[in-house]
């Protein structure tokens, strides 16, 4: 009876062993996605969701059949090339990186790991991509380039301020796509007759000097979209409230806390497309045959809430136009 007894716990022990083994094993069979956000977790909580969900549709369950590996730059260039190191000491089997430094910190840590951005400001001129058709490489993704846009939003801006004279623009002065941006910005407001107060942001604490510097001058605040003013946003906005100023932003994010008014792409929807190369990479394509794609979706959202604020009054026909009004 004794040996029977000592057997069957020899068996169980060895089944109890066997199970974290088993589980081991199958955990580094999944496919590892390194998620490289350039802000932070809330500030691109929508783009994170957006993402999941639609690789959940594709059939990759988080945990089951794929593992995420979350890292945030939290608008930081020197955190993009740590984490992206780390990514590839990792080995992991692609490489989300969200926006343009993030996504060249990436493509210089590795020429083998396929690498996708959801959104880039100008992929060919950055050097991320060869082209658009035809990427080559290890790189691919969405750009979120677009060369009229300056010129709608000055535009939108003013449809609701006809009377503006004296613009702020608030650029990171170390992301490419806002200086591609700002230098379009200039060419209008030189065709519209617009006064511009540069404004330009380097790091966290440039922002509050910079905004300081824009009392009793300017009339409005347009700010360029890139992961710093992003993480930073709140900040901008309650500044705007507190000095009356109009606002333009690039994402909708920013009106539903306050700003004014925003139009750009649809930012959530092109990290939901980025899980589509995702997908077709973990399934054998390569990244630099894939092309890639321009925005389909562009947003205006306008806060009545912060225009009633502001005395001003929101034009009945760009009222019909918008996507999302906050009321």
């Amino acid at each position: 009876m004794l040996d029977v007894r000592r057997r069957k716990f020899i068996t169980l022990l060895g089944g109890a062993a066997a199970w974290p083994i088993a589980a081991l094993a199958q955990q580094a069979a999944m496919p590892v996605i390194g998620f490289l956000g350039g802000g932070g977790p809330i500030s691109q909580r929508a783009w994170v969701d957006a993402f999941a969900q639609r690789l959940r549709e594709l059939g990759w369950i988080e945990g089951r059949t794929v593992a995420i590996e979350y890292r945030w730059g939290e608008a930081r260039p020197e955190r993009y090339a740590e984490i992206a190191a780390e990514f590839v000491r990792l080995k992991v089997d692609v490489i989300l990186a969200g926006g343009t430094e993030a996504a060249i910190a990436a493509k210089q840590a590795t020429s083998v790991i396929p690498i996708v951005f959801p959104t880039a400001g100008d992929p060919v001129g950055s050097g991320l991509v060869a082209s658009l058709a035809r990427p080559g490489g290890n790189v691919t993704g969405l750009s979120n380039q677009a060369s009229d846009l300056p010129a709608k939003r000055l535009e939108l801006l003013r449809e609701v301020f006809p009377a503006l004279r004296r613009l702020a623009v608030m650029v990171n002065a170390d992301y490419s796509g806002g200086v591609t941006e700002r230098e379009q910005i200039e060419a209008v407001a030189r065709a519209l007759g617009l006064e511009l107060f540069p404004l330009p942001v380097r790091r966290m604490e440039d922002i509050a000097s910079a905004l300081d510097s824009v009392k009793g001058g300017a009339e409005a605040l347009y700010t360029t979209g890139d992961p710093l003013v992003n993480t930073h946003r709140l900040r901008i906005i309650t500044f705007a409230l507190a000095a009356r100023l109009p606002t333009m932003f690039s994402q909708r994010e920013y009106v539903a806390e306050g700003g004014l008014m925003s139009y750009g792409p649809n930012y959530p929807d092109l990290n939901r497309r980025a899980a589509d190369y995702v997908d077709k990479i973990l399934r054998g394509a390569k990244p630099g045959d894939i092309p890639v794609e321009q925005p389909i979706k562009f947003d205006l959202a306008i806060n009545l809430i912060t225009a009633k604020a502001l005395g001003l009054e929101i034009p009945p026909s760009l009222l019909a136009r918008a996507d999302e009004v906050i009321e």
